[in-house]
């Protein structure tokens, strides 16, 4: 028993897209369409990444096995590269001023007395005698 797969025309899709984006929930969509609700999705996402012309009748094309992605460019590469250097520079200059005053505040707390009592104590005791 083989299912035969059915094509939706762009403007159905368009339609189901401006459903979904109005604030419809996509489970009564599916209900009412007899579509599952995992294809809508999947136009929504090409409609966004290219607009209506992206929802065309055709499948999208077959891989071809053995077929190599096109190069990218190695002036991009090259950029890229430079880029991620200053990135990494730019962090090592972070870390060493973090450490820096992370040692300070260290040295600021060590160098406070804690007070057993509320208040400011005396420095010297009282003058009355008794």
């Amino acid at each position: 028993m083989s299912k035969e797969r059915r094509v939706y025309s762009r403007e159905f899709k368009l339609s189901v897209i401006e459903r979904m984006e109005a604030g419809e929930q996509v489970s009564a969509l599916s209900r009412e369409l007899g579509v599952p609700g995992g294809r809508f999705y999947g136009w929504m996402k090409l409609f966004r990444l290219g607009g209506a012309e992206n929802l065309r009748l055709a499948r999208r094309p077959r891989k071809v096995w053995g077929a190599k992605p096109p190069p990218r460019p190695a002036k991009d590469f090259a950029e890229a590269q430079e880029r991620i250097g200053e990135l990494e520079r730019k962090i090592g200059q972070q870390q060493v001023e973090l450490d820096f005053f992370q040692q300070a505040l260290r040295q600021v707390r060590g160098a406070q007395r804690p007070s057993d009592t509320a208040g400011v104590t005396a420095s010297t005791p009282s003058s009355k005698r008794r």
